[in-house]
This record gives structure tokens, sequence and C-alpha cells, in this order.
């Protein structure tokens, strides 16, 4: 949205300037008027910037378009294109502006005011791809010749050989608030970098300035389990400084980020889950991680529990493990308090948990 209204004020500006410049003497040479405040500059200032902009506000979207798409190219090229790129665009630059300093000499109006636009364009084109498709000369002259070719080929050829270097982990607000990620982090079970957006940062700090209590205890916890990832673990960790100002969701800016980075998002989020899966984003989800490494639990195995309150069906009781998986007892309503050994009936295994249905073991006995 900002960028769009950036565009249309360029627009009406141009067309302000256009018209400052020319539309007096356009209604001058026609003679279509005597009315002398027609023939002001400011008068056709306004004119100019009217008309640019309505005749072009069909374009604003494709204009605006095509800066985004230019903008993901730019973030996705490597650095080094980006910088020789631009060295060379400067250099064809310079030589343009030293040659028009020559030409500007000459009478010729056309060749004096015209050619120099050319001249610019054509020589700043090429002396970019010269500079891009000729990167690697470009560094091995700067480099040592031979021998930066040489040591160059050889790490290529040790790079053939090795996996690609890990995706960065691009984490959202609820993975952070929850904490676990710190230990991940600390087993070294998460490779790569760890990528922390501005925007999420935003929304911790909102979280944490909030008058509710709960939400503003959620918010300080998400904070220092940052300061630990940065200070005391063994990971890299950045913070992604950009935004997309035309998304408004948080959710949204993070699967845009990790397409453009071509990250992986690391959430325990079950929606924004399925939002990635939609979108062929990679995705790591922590409750995933939990519950493949909980202990299996297999029907007909017996294990012994507390029930320590009713379930939501008749009779039924609940007990809960000690990594919080939640037991659900047929028949138990009548064991709360009691510990008793139950058999395992079925096992319901879900993104947001697992849950496990059993019966008391006396009832299969009398039965």
């Amino acid at each position: 949205m900002v960028l769009k209204k950036i565009v249309q004020l360029f627009i009406i500006i141009a067309g302000g300037t256009v018209g400052y410049l020319y539309i007096p003497d356009l209604i001058r040479v026609l003679d279509i008027t005597d009315q002398k405040w027609l023939q002001s500059p400011y008068i056709g200032a306004i004119l100019g910037a009217l008309i640019l902009f309505l005749l072009t506000f069909w374009l604003v979207d494709y204009i605006v378009d095509l800066l985004r798409w230019f903008e993901d190219t730019l973030v996705k090229a490597p650095i080094a294109d980006l910088l020789l790129g631009s060295f060379g665009l400067i250099i064809g630059l310079v030589v343009a502006f030293l040659i028009n300093i020559i030409i500007q000499d000459i009478q010729i109006q056309v060749v004096s005011q015209v050619v120099p636009i050319f001249l610019s364009f054509f020589l700043g084109y090429f002396g970019f791809q010269v500079g891009f498709k000729r990167k690697d000369e470009i560094l091995a002259l700067f480099n040592g010749g031979g021998k930066r070719e040489k040591k160059k080929s050889e790490e290529e050829l040790a790079a053939a050989n090795n996996e690609q270097l890990p995706k960065p982990k691009i984490l959202d607000t609820s993975v952070i608030i929850d904490g676990r990620i710190a230990d991940i982090c600390q087993t070294n079970f998460l490779e790569g970098t760890i990528v922390i957006p501005q925007f999420v940062l935003e929304e911790l700090q909102h979280i944490a300035d909030s008058s509710d209590g709960l939400k503003r205890n959620r918010g300080r916890r998400g904070l220092d389990i940052l300061n630990r990832l940065q200070k005391e673990l063994p990971v890299n960790v950045e913070i992604y400084e950009g935004d997309f100002e035309e998304i408004q969701e948080v959710d949204s800016k993070l699967v845009k980020l990790a397409k453009v980075m071509d990250g992986v998002v690391v959430t325990n989020d079950f929606n924004l889950n399925k939002v990635c899966e939609f979108q062929n984003v990679a995705v790591l989800n922590i409750n995933d991680l939990a519950n493949a490494v909980k202990p299996v639990v297999l029907p007909g195995e017996e294990m012994k529990i507390q029930v320590i309150k009713d379930g939501k069906e008749q009779n039924q009781g609940v007990a809960y493990l000690d990594d919080g998986t939640m037991i659900v007892v047929e028949e138990g309503k009548n064991y709360i308090g009691d510990t008793i050994d139950v058999i395992v009936t079925s096992v319901l295994q879900t993104s947001a948990g697992r849950m496990i249905f059993a019966k008391p073991k006396p009832l299969e006995k009398a039965l």
C-alpha cells in the first residue's frame, strides 16, 4: 500500500513538472484561449499532474507488481552478482558522462540533448552485463589470478561432494513464546541460521506491553527466550530487518519471507502449519517433534496411572502422563483419586497432540 502511494506521488510530481514546463507553451501555440491565467505555469503544473495521474491510474498496479518482482529478484540474487553488476554499471555511467562532456560542445541540438540519454542507457547496461557475467574473472583478477582459480575449483569440487547447506530456520511468535525451541537448539538438532523477523519482534513487544497480565507474561517469556538463543546457545541468530508492508497478517508475512529466503518456518501453530503446507513452504512443527519423541504406546499395553478427574462422556475418567499426554479411561469415573493399572485400547495422534484411550485392568479381568 505504501509503495503504491509512493508511485502515485512520483507520477503526480512528474506530471506537474511536465505541465509546468510545456503546457503554457502548448496553449499559446495552439491558441486555445485568450485567458492569460490559463497560460500560467502553475495552472500548467496542476493540469499536468492531474492529466498524467488520470492517464496512468490503471498502470499503477502493474508498476507496483513490477517493482515487487524486481525487489524479490534482488533479494534472491547472490551478493557477489549484485556488487560486481553495480560496479560495472557505475563504470559504464562514468564513461558515458565523460563522452557526454565532449558531445555537449556539438552545436546540433538533437546530438547534444538526445544522444547523451541513449549513450548513458546503453553504456550503463553494457557495464552491468560485463560486471555480472564476467564476475568470476574479475574476482580472480583481484585474488591472485590462476592460484585463485585453482583454489576456487578445489572448493567447488569439495562443495559438490558435500550436502547442501541447511536452509535458514524462521521462527514465528508462538514457537518463541513456547520456549522449547531453546532446548532443541541447545541439543544441536536444529541446523542452520535462526532467523528472527523484525515484525515478529514487534509482535512480541506488543504482547509484552499488553495490559492483560497473562499476555504480558507470555510476551516477556518470549523475549527472554530470544536473549537466551542469542547469548547462551551455540547457534547463529540473525534479525531480518525487512518487512512486507502490503501484507497485514504476521503469519502471511512469515510465509512470504520463507519463499523469498528459501527458508523453513518453525512453529507450533496448527493453522500456520496447514497454510505453509498448502503454499508448498517447508515447515517444522515443534508439536510434531515432541509427539515423535514420546514413548510409543501400542494397543494392548499395560500402564499404571492415577485418575484425577472425570471426562466429558459419561463414566469416563482422565489421567495424564509425565509429558502431558492425556489418557481417557473408559468406566474410570469410579477410580478418581486412585492409582490403577489400565490397558491401552487405542491411540489418537495428530499435530495438535496425542490422546490415549484405555480401560481399567480390573474391569478387563471382570469381563
